[in-house]
């Protein structure tokens, strides 16, 4: 398949929307989760954006996630193309009950930052030992 595309109309575009502020698309954090054995993991991709910048909130089991990426240049730099969003973005994360949100550990690497959020330890599998009371009775009979 072939697709013509007029590249002075996509920077036409690009200028038109840089002007009037308005974006393309969404500002986006994208996120993946998983949990793997006694600890529960969340990554969001944040490109660009300062660690400084990153702050994490907790409020009973909403995790709110904010980060500002700055648009690139200084006021007097000639922007041409601008397809990378840059200004605040959010996104909130809704926790089981079974998370201890109390030690939340951070790290921002290349880019992702990475949570690692324990299970509560009231919330581990654990095993269960089965007593029994039943004991053999003896009968006496009383002649």
């Amino acid at each position: 398949m072939i697709i013509r595309t007029d590249p002075f109309r996509e920077l036409d575009r690009l200028l038109t929307q840089q002007v009037l502020g308005t974006t393309a698309r969404p500002a986006s954090m994208p996120m993946d989760a998983y949990r793997e054995k006694d600890s529960f993991y969340v990554h969001f991709d944040l490109p660009g954006v300062q660690a400084e910048s990153i702050t994490l909130a907790v409020e009973q089991n909403v995790l709110t996630v904010r980060a500002e990426r700055l648009p690139a240049g200084t006021e007097d730099t000639e922007l041409l193309v601008a397809e990378r969003p840059s200004g605040t973005f959010s996104r909130q994360v809704i926790l089981g009950e079974a998370l201890d949100t109390e030690h939340i550990a951070a790290d921002y690497t290349a880019g992702v930052l990475t949570l690692t959020i324990p299970v509560r330890e009231s919330a581990k599998p654990h095993s269960i030992q089965v007593t029994s009371h039943d004991e053999p009775r003896r009968v006496t009979a009383n002649a």
